[in-house]
């Protein structure tokens, strides 16, 4: 028998969670938090995917004329599993590979190549990720500062935790825009430097905002003299990017451990919940910390928000959240771990998809349609969806909306007007 969830019921109980200030709140953000438009006239940073290969492109034409370099750029690429290839992954690579290399070669290239490949993709990074100043007078279109929003006005008795693998200062332009006081783990005014012991303390600066970013930022510097990770100003030329082989000085832990160490921690207090949006689960350090901290804690619980939906050349295709994909596997296997896709979830271990038990009337239909699409049919075509809406009995099926970002974002908007109509 096939097994179908009914969204209504679901996102009521997360709406329950969102509203009240008994459970602790945590978000991990991926790059599609980054890639999301509030409208038309918003900026976005790329997908990881156009992003590497974009660079890739420009890596190799810069390096046109030093065929070795070209080479071993490509051998290292070749070396990292196609599914795994990303920007990030090579740097990565690129990185550890300088630390061993010493005095000889590796892949063709000596120490001082490694530096130059190494530079110029996180230059070329730098530039693709840094639209904040593209956006200055143009804050209206953000939908970071929405969500900052929902923050300010949400009456919560537990800081909001946010934890993101995105290098781009759009939260710090959503919070700072709302005037949300928030801790990022720097302290100091003339050389913020990174303060690893407050990460280790939940209870450091309580009521707070927290944002964690735990891939690196635009503007963090890792001072080789002094070993400590100190932040620059916001159009510096340095960058760190996960995983950086930063070494441990004593027993002070660079910021990529402290910061996934922080995460580990939240979700083993007692009543946490994790809400992920934008995020894919590829990074398995990441999945690694969450699975180990639900295992330990019978109290927490993750939402993940995946956005699931194929496109080629422009129409839908398909779904990524199939049975047998790795993110169901991990469900299935977890009744702590719940997972929204578009068209299916994973819920109570359960593979199913979304159908409406009952259609809603005229009143439950204004709820529904800021989550669900029941307009939803198998063609892209509007046209087409329209005639098959008006031809066919209606069946409960639908898309979710919630994991796109703005979606989710216009949602946690509704719960503020609500809870304030509640409370006149």
């Amino acid at each position: 028998m096939n097994t179908y969830h009914d969204p209504s019921e679901y996102i009521r109980g997360l709406q329950q969670l969102l509203i009240s200030d008994k459970k602790k709140i945590a978000f991990l953000f991926g790059a599609g938090t980054s890639l999301a438009k509030k409208n038309k006239a918003s900026i976005n940073v790329p997908a990881i995917g156009k992003l590497t290969d974009e660079i890739e492109v420009e890596i190799l034409d810069a390096f046109k004329d030093i065929p070795r370099m070209r080479k071993a750029y490509l051998d290292i690429k070749n070396e990292i599993a196609k599914e795994r290839y990303t920007i990030e992954t090579i740097l990565s690579s690129l990185e550890l590979k300088k630390q061993v290399v010493g005095s000889s070669s590796i892949n063709g290239i000596d120490k001082e190549e490694f530096d130059q490949l190494i530079n110029a993709i996180k230059k070329r990074i730098r530039q693709k990720i840094s639209i904040h100043t593209a956006i200055e007078n143009k804050i209206e279109n953000v939908i970071h500062v929405d969500f900052a929003d929902w923050i300010k006005k949400a009456d919560r008795k537990f800081a909001v935790e946010i934890f993101t693998t995105n290098y781009d200062y759009l939260f710090e332009i959503g919070l700072e825009n709302k005037d949300v006081p928030y801790y990022d783990g720097f302290t100091g005014g003339y050389k913020p430097f990174f303060n690893s012991e407050s990460i280790d303390d939940i209870n450091f600066l309580p009521h707070q905002t927290k944002l964690w970013k735990i891939h690196g930022s635009l503007g963090w510097h890792f001072d080789n003299e002094t070993k400590k990770v100190w932040r620059k100003d916001s159009d510096s030329e340095d960058m760190l990017i996960y995983p950086s082989t930063l070494k441990y000085n004593d027993s002070k832990k660079q910021p990529y451990t402290a910061l996934g160490d922080r995460l580990t921690h939240f979700l083993k207090q007692p009543d946490t919940i994790l809400i992920t949006c934008g995020y894919s689960f590829g990074d398995e350090h990441i999945n690694e910390r969450i699975l180990t901290a639900l295992s330990s804690n019978t109290t927490a619980h993750v939402y993940v928000l995946y956005y699931d939906i194929l496109y080629k050349d422009g129409k839908k295709t398909g779904y990524s959240l199939t049975e047998n994909s790795y993110l169901s596997r991990l469900a299935k296997g977890n009744n702590k771990l719940s997972v929204f896709g578009c068209k299916n979830a994973i819920i109570g271990c359960k593979y199913g998809e979304w159908r409406l038990k009952r259609e809603p009337d005229k009143d439950d239909t204004l709820n529904v349609n800021l989550y669900f699409d029941e307009s939803f049919s198998p063609n892209p075509d509007d046209e087409i969806k329209i005639e098959y809406k008006e031809s066919v009995p209606w069946s409960g099926e639908g898309e979710l909306f919630l994991p796109d970002f703005k979606k989710f974002v216009d949602f946690l908007q509704s719960m503020i007007f609500d809870s304030n109509n509640t409370k006149e």
